[in-house]
């Protein structure tokens, strides 16, 4: 498992490994609240981005964790508080 904390790092490295980059879009640009339709990424490029993430942390996110209309800001923070439940659970 990765580590306990999501960053805009690993997001950014699991989408490029999942789906790749629009040709557009600079993803080492401020796209935190860029929302991922915008980004050039849709339904498909983000359940294979939340499906690595599933297997690379080890936790499960719901189906609107994935949709278009959110921003990476959103996902990480959704990652992080699976880690947190998961990390708590644990103990």
């Amino acid at each position: 498992m990765a580590s306990s904390q999501f960053t805009l790092e690993d997001l950014r490295r699991i989408l490029l490994e999942a789906a790749g980059a629009d040709e557009n879009v600079d993803l080492d640009g401020d796209i935190l609240d860029t929302v991922f339709a915008v980004l050039g990424y849709e339904s498909i490029a983000l359940l294979e981005t939340g499906g690595r993430i599933e297997r690379e942390y080890g936790i499960v996110l719901d189906d609107d964790d994935l949709s278009e209309d959110l921003t990476p800001r959103d996902l990480i923070d959704a990652v992080n508080a699976q880690l947190a439940l998961s990390g708590a659970q644990a103990a």
